[in-house]
């Protein structure tokens, strides 16, 4: 009896192996904040219990992220369209939400990188007012009121705080002080860690500051965003890139992402977000919790 169960459970062994051999490896990517760990926790988890075996490389810096998929050392990462369009393509005419997908779409798909199926969130940059600004000045909802109100000689040295990247890129500061003819100099902006300006704008310690809105600290601070009323700031709608190799021998990743990336929306991820930037709970658990509380049909 004894060499038969021994027989029996090494079959069992080997059948485990064999079936965990079968399943195809999918190598996902991450940026180095929040949202994107959170977006490639999710997807691997997801993924795992859909018959795939994950590997997740987090940390990554976004040219170092795109060069690793060009490559073919990443299979799969989560993109926003502007970084793409802007950033990668060097496309500069401004575009709406629609537009800006399907020439990405098209561009990468040249490059050997398929779009799938978009999610509804858009994680752009926006200007925001801390809790005590916006109750004094109520009348502050768009980036041109914040103009107006920093041209008030009551408000002159009122400052901004601004994340470095952005306060020295041509197509950030400089772009947005030239299309709202904005009266701002060197004596009105403080340049911090982009974490340290939501650090500033809770504090009450600037009139405003850069923001992105799917942070979860927008919420949790009180933070009251801008409309950028004159569309300076490009759409960064999320999707999952995937490499065309990759695709087309495991052509079902299309439809299995699909649902997935329709549970996304500004305030999900805003949700998402806090629970790591402002609860300080770990990723992992947030992605489990998440999947629990929206399961998802198995796709045939």
């Amino acid at each position: 009896m004894k060499k038969i169960s021994l027989f029996l459970g090494c079959i069992l062994l080997f059948a485990g192996i064999a079936q965990a051999a079968e399943k195809p490896l999918i190598r996902i990517g991450a940026r180095v904040f929040t949202e994107q760990t959170l977006l490639a926790e999710i997807t691997s988890q997801y993924l795992n219990s859909r018959g795939y075996k994950t590997q997740v490389t987090g940390g990554l810096g976004s040219s170092l992220a795109r060069s690793a998929q060009e490559s073919g050392q990443l299979d799969l990462l989560w993109e926003y369209t502007g970084v793409s369009l802007v950033a990668y393509n060097h496309v500069t005419e401004k575009l709406d939400s629609q537009q800006s997908y399907d020439r990405v779409k098209e561009l990468d798909e040249k490059k050997g990188l398929i779009w799938l199926h978009p999610s509804r969130f858009s994680n752009t940059y926006a200007l925001a007012l801390p809790q005590n600004v916006a109750e004094q000045y109520p009348d502050i909802n768009t980036i041109s009121d914040l103009n107006k109100a920093l041209r008030d000689p009551e408000n002159k040295g009122a400052l901004m705080a601004l994340d470095t990247e952005f306060a020295n890129r041509s197509d950030g500061l400089l772009g947005m002080v030239k299309l709202y003819d904005m009266d701002l100099t060197r004596k009105n902006i403080r340049q911090m860690d982009a974490g340290l300006v939501y650090t500033a704008l809770k504090n009450g310690q600037v009139f405003a500051g850069l923001v992105y809105t799917t942070d979860g600290r927008l919420s949790a601070f009180k933070l009251k965003l801008l409309s950028d009323d004159l569309h300076y700031f490009p759409d960064y709608t999320a999707a999952p890139v995937v490499s065309k190799a990759y695709l087309d021998a495991h052509p079902d990743l299309a439809a299995l992402l699909k649902p997935l990336a329709d549970l996304f929306d500004d305030e999900t991820m805003r949700q998402l977000n806090a629970r790591v930037d402002v609860n300080h709970e770990s990723p992992s658990r947030v992605a489990a919790d998440f999947l629990r509380q929206h399961p998802l049909p198995s796709i045939n």
